[in-house]
């Protein structure tokens, strides 16, 4: 497997160590196996996708991550050092998806106080620039819209300038504008030479944002590669056309179909042989506005994970 990585310019740097190493993670609550035995390297510079159906294991991982719980069995290192002491030595900072902010303090306020945490840490003004916030600099934190907010928790991450950013559904809640506006800011960072982990339910973040997708099922890691890579998993090509009342039965039975859907007056054919459905679709039926698209990272997910289209990752 091929990954890119880019070298750290600016970012803190910790010892020649993947950026993280979990060997035989294991964590169990009660009698639920939350996390079964993963092993997983990122390398410094990656900007890797943990992605995962809800209850997949995506948050405990990183929550042992971030030295917020403690594993039953296996290790976790963080540019070599256990959890908490990378977090001592401002080596990784993280951004969750909801709290951590005071609503009377401006967006100034909070990053300085943040900043007063550390014993080292960049200036108010650069971080808030990074993060593409230096605008609102002086607005009081509770007027701030959802992306706003977000993004101040960015600007908060990058006070200690650390090597490593982990990102937890960072975008929840933000309409298109503030994901596209969130994402421009931390891929700006991150060619830098930062290293970023993000765990998210949106897939086209990952097929667009990610060097290399962690696909994560009950508790262990079933797939990790490119978006190329993880998309190879799903052969074939999706037929989309305009059908009322399609016989389903009937195009089940061609050659190469995988699947059916049925949406509306829509029947979306998932097939190996798109010629041959498009050519039945064409020449038996009365289908209109047909289309044929390769298929992309949903089906990839769903055929690794096992997810229906309601988890999401």
């Amino acid at each position: 497997m091929t990954t890119q990585i880019h070298m750290v310019e600016d970012a803190a740097s910790g010892p020649a160590e993947p950026a993280i190493r979990l060997e035989g993670l294991r964590k169990s609550f009660g009698s639920v196996q939350a996390v079964k035995g993963i092993d997983l390297d990122v390398q410094p510079g990656e900007i890797v996708a943990f992605l995962g159906p809800n209850g997949a294991g995506k948050t405990t991982t990183i929550d042992m991550i971030l030295g917020l719980g403690q594993p039953d069995d296996g290790t976790v290192e963080v540019f070599g050092y256990g959890p908490r002491d990378a977090i001592e030595r401002g080596l990784v900072s993280a951004v969750m998806q909801t709290g951590g902010l005071l609503k009377d303090l401006t967006v100034a306020e909070t990053v300085e106080l943040t900043g007063s945490l550390f014993v080292h840490s960049r200036t108010v003004d650069e971080v808030l620039e990074r993060a593409g916030i230096a605008d609102i600099a002086k607005q009081k934190v509770g007027t701030c819209s959802g992306g706003q907010q977000q993004r101040l928790r960015f600007a908060m991450a990058l006070m200690s300038d650390p090597a490593l950013i982990i990102l937890d559904e960072p975008t929840t809640g933000m309409d298109v504008t503030g994901r596209r506006d969130f994402w421009s800011a931390i891929r700006a960072d991150a060619a830098r030479g930062r290293t970023v982990l993000f765990a998210t339910h949106y897939l086209e973040e990952a097929d667009q944002y990610a060097d290399r997708i962690v696909l994560i099922r009950s508790g262990e890691i079933v797939a990790d590669g490119t978006a190329a890579q993880i998309k190879a998993h799903s052969s074939g090509r999706t037929v989309r056309a305009t059908l009322p009342h399609a016989d389903a039965e009937t195009l089940r039975g061609l050659p190469g179909v995988q699947g059916i859907d049925l949406r509306g007056d829509s029947v979306l054919v998932h097939t190996t042989d798109s010629d041959g459905v498009a050519r039945h679709l064409l020449t038996q039926t009365s289908a209109t506005d047909l289309e044929i698209t390769a298929r992309g990272l949903e089906e990839a997910f769903i055929a690794l994970t096992g997810a229906t289209d309601d988890e999401g990752a």
